[in-house]
C-alpha cells in the first residue's frame, strides 16, 4: 500500500540524509532487477516452482517499485530508468539460461539477493533518518522475507 507524502511544506524543505539516499537508490535498483529477473525466470525456468516465485517478484517488487517512485517523486529524487551497466550483463547472460541450467542459477542469485535485501529493509526500518521512508522499508521487510523463505524452501527442493 503506497503511503502518501505529507503535506507538501515539508517534502522539498527537508532534503534526505546522505545514507536515506544511497538506500533509495539501492532499493530502485534492486527492485528493477527483481522485476527483470522474475520475468526472464517466467519465460526461462524449467520448475513451476522457480516460473510461480518469477512471477510473485514481478507483482510484489513492481508494487513496491512504485510505492517507492511515488515517494522519490515526492522529495525530489529521481530513480534511475534502467539498471547500471553490470546489471544488464549480468541480465542479457541470463537471457540465454534455459531449464534447469537457469533455475539453479536463479534461484542462487535470489537467495543471496534476498538474504542481502532483508538485512539493508531492516537496517532501513531502524536507521532511516525520514519517517515516511523508515515506515516504507519497515512495510517492505516482511514481504522480502517471505521472498527468502520461499526462496530457499524452493533450493531445498531442488
Amino acid at each position: 500500500m503506497a503511503t502518501n507524502p505529507p503535506n507538501n511544506s515539508t517534502v522539498t524543505s527537508t532534503p534526505l540524509s546522505k545514507d536515506d539516499s544511497n538506500f533509495v537508490m539501492e532499493a530502485a535498483k534492486g527492485g528493477m532487477m527483481e522485476v527483470q529477473a522474475g520475468q526472464l525466470a517466467q519465460q526461462n525456468a524449467q520448475s513451476q516452482r522457480v516460473k510461480d516465485f518469477g512471477g510473485m517478484m514481478v507483482t510484489d517488487h513492481t508494487k513496491a517499485n512504485d510505492e517507492l517512485r511515488s515517494y522519490a517523486s515526492g522529495h525530489g529524487i529521481t530513480l534511475p530508468d534502467s539498471l547500471p551497466a553490470s546489471e544488464m550483463k549480468h541480465m542479457n547472460a541470463m537471457k540465454s539460461m534455459k531449464g534447469k541450467a537457469f533455475d539453479k542459477h536463479y534461484v542462487s542469485m535470489m537467495v543471496d539477493d534476498h538474504q542481502k535485501d532483508v538485512a539493508k529493509f531492516k537496517k532501513a526500518s531502524e536507521n532511516c533518518n525520514d519517517a515516511q521512508l523508515k515506515t516504507w522499508a519497515s512495510n517492505t521487510l516482511p514481504t522480502l522475507q517471505k521472498h527468502l523463505d520461499s526462496i530457499q524452501a524452493i533450493k531445498k527442493g531442488m
